[in-house]
């Protein structure tokens, strides 16, 4: 734990004085013991990523109304955010994602160094779509049945025969994940991989959409994509043929179905990770980071209003205020537990 001088220490002529002074001069920096909740500052930071700035607004604007000051968040790169926490140099961020980031939590030092306080935002899924109509009127459900050439063909944007999966950026892990999909399910023939900016092959995959033409892509929830192809309306979710994943997850069947589907991919949750000295220190910060949490459905919503027009860190702020006065009884709520547990 990390201790400030507050005063110079004076040697006195008896071995008591010093032990006592010794005392006097050093305070935990989070400690709410002895002091109210407005002398504690809490540290937080988050990813580029603008949807964890309006989550992390979220949240900051929950402890200041509990009493605690807060710092200026901080933007640093996700390994970076995890050995910060571990450190004592962060107290809390919004952006564990599990699995994705299990082995980034573990470099950093795993249980022993951060602690995970449940669900901020609840399992989302991954997998390929397609849009309805084709789907409807090919009878097409499961991605395997792009082995076929002639259905693979239908989503041949570029005349090379192969159907054009929009995929992801390269470096993203659902790169290695979608071409080994390609090569389990023998599609290597008939399949390729559109790699690029994400959102701009999305872009591709909407204006294609509008123009009524057949649409094959990768997508992740939350995200607003869903706020815009909707799953279900306009899209559907394929099924993949078994269950199988790159490296060494070996996820099973159940691990990767939802609603009913085997999607190929495990699902994933978001969680709020905090230093461990920080939580036990702050049993009232702990319990509000324990207990706020984003539906699904409002953080597409959000993405698709941050995609669209507000995009800046201020407008992000209103957002979060937005979203606050709209579910006022809710956060009051949980401001109430919180504040039960000074």
């Amino acid at each position: 734990m990390r201790l400030k001088i507050w005063s110079k220490i004076i040697l006195t002529s008896t071995i008591l004085s010093l032990t006592m002074g010794l005392a006097g001069c050093y305070t935990t920096q989070n400690s709410t013991q002895n002091s109210s909740l407005n002398e504690v500052t809490i540290r937080s930071a988050h990813s580029t990523w603008l949807q964890e700035i309006f989550q992390t607004e979220v949240v900051n604007i929950g402890l200041r109304k509990l009493g605690y000051k807060v710092a200026t968040i901080k933007e640093l790169e996700y390994p970076g955010i995890y050995f910060s926490i571990a450190n004592g140099d962060l107290d809390y961020s919004v952006i564990y994602y599990s699995p994705s980031h299990d082995g980034m939590f573990n470099q950093a030092g795993g249980d022993k160094k951060i602690k995970k306080l449940g669900v901020f935002v609840p399992i989302g899924t991954r997998g390929y779509r397609i849009d309805r109509k084709t789907a409807q009127e090919y009878g097409i459900t499961n991605l395997g049945q792009l082995k076929d050439e002639r259905i693979a063909k239908l989503f041949d944007w570029d005349g090379d025969g192969k159907a054009n999966l929009a995929g992801c950026n390269p470096g993203w892990g659902c790169v290695s994940a979608i071409n080994h999909h390609i090569e389990a399910y023998r599609l290597q023939d008939t399949v390729e991989q559109e790699q690029g900016v994400y959102e701009a092959l999305l872009t591709d995959v909407i204006s294609r959409y509008q123009q009524g033409q057949p649409i094959l892509f990768y997508a992740y929830n939350p995200h607003w994509i869903s706020a815009v192809l909707r799953p279900d309306n306009d899209t559907i979710v394929l099924e993949v043929p078994f269950t199988s994943f790159p490296g060494n997850e070996n996820f099973t069947e159940a691990e990767t179905t939802f609603n009913g589907k085997n999607t190929g991919f495990p699902g994933g949750a978001q969680e709020i990770v905090v230093n461990p000295e920080f939580a036990a220190a702050n049993p009232v910060a702990k319990r509000w980071l324990e207990l706020v949490q984003l539906s699904l459905e409002d953080m597409n919503e959000v993405s698709l209003r941050i995609r669209e027009r507000e995009n800046s860190p201020e407008k992000v702020r209103l957002l979060a205020e937005e979203w606050i006065s709209e579910n006022q009884e809710q956060f009051d709520q949980w401001l109430a537990e919180a504040k039960a547990e000074s």
